[in-house]
């Protein structure tokens, strides 16, 4: 199986989810940078790994959705929480990263069952979106986007992604968290912060803070939000 061109198993949606979606040339530069953390750390050695994805699980679990229901895991990069989508039954499941090298090892870890999933190698801020999900994950993509104009485009495209009555859930760093990562500044965020710079268009569902052990032992606060689409 050549599991770089895998595109996903074609799943009959809802009219509001309809058309999928395509890839985008990613930015060189992140990508050169996302690349190479991986190449020297592996899955298991970069700052963000999590044996399980324990919050995301808990969160996600509890919406009940319908397994055929779109979800798209943003900067999912060599997450697990792919497999865990997979073993629980969803059959429409997207992962995007601007990493192709994160991707590439989450695609064999799965072996056979990674044709189930669509990969999309992206620079999100970049990304052409073509259709709507019900739900849409982000663990750490967020508050690597210091420039208020990447945040506005962010939540542009966040809103137009998730279709009414869909669900966010976005993680960063919390108020007192690290303020670098993986050589690159990071914003930091309360609940109610991350509410603020998502707008009006979602209404918070919960706010939740874990403390993220890095496979150092660094303690690593973070801030979860979870959103609901206003209609």
């Amino acid at each position: 199986m050549e599991y770089c061109r895998t595109v996903g198993r074609v799943v009959a949606a809802q009219s509001r989810w309809e058309v999928a979606a395509v890839s985008t040339p990613t930015s060189s530069a992140r990508s050169r940078h996302w690349d190479e953390v991986y190449d020297t750390k592996g899955t298991d050695q970069v700052s963000w790994f999590q044996p399980e994805p324990v919050v995301s699980w808990e969160l996600i679990d509890g919406l009940r959705l319908d397994r055929t229901q779109p979800v798209i895991d943003v900067g999912g990069g060599a997450s697990k929480l792919v497999d865990r989508l997979v073993e629980r039954g969803h059959t429409d499941v997207t992962v995007l990263d601007v990493s192709a090298h994160a991707l590439r090892l989450a695609q064999h870890r799965l072996a056979d069952r990674a044709w189930l999933v669509r990969w999309e190698t992206a620079d999100l801020l970049e990304w052409r979106l073509r259709r709507r999900f019900a739900l849409w994950h982000d663990r750490a993509v967020f508050h690597f986007l210091t420039d208020p104009d990447d945040r506005a485009r962010y939540r542009e495209l966040a809103t137009a992604a998730v279709g009414p009555g869909g669900y966010l859930i976005l993680a960063t760093f919390a108020e007192d968290g690290p303020e670098q990562c993986s050589g690159l500044s990071a914003a930091r965020y309360s609940g109610e912060e991350l509410a603020e710079q998502l707008g009006a268009g979602f209404t918070t569902v919960t706010i939740r803070r874990e403390h993220h052990h890095s496979p150092t032992g660094a303690d690593q606060p973070f801030t979860w939000l979870l959103t609901r689409r206003t209609d």
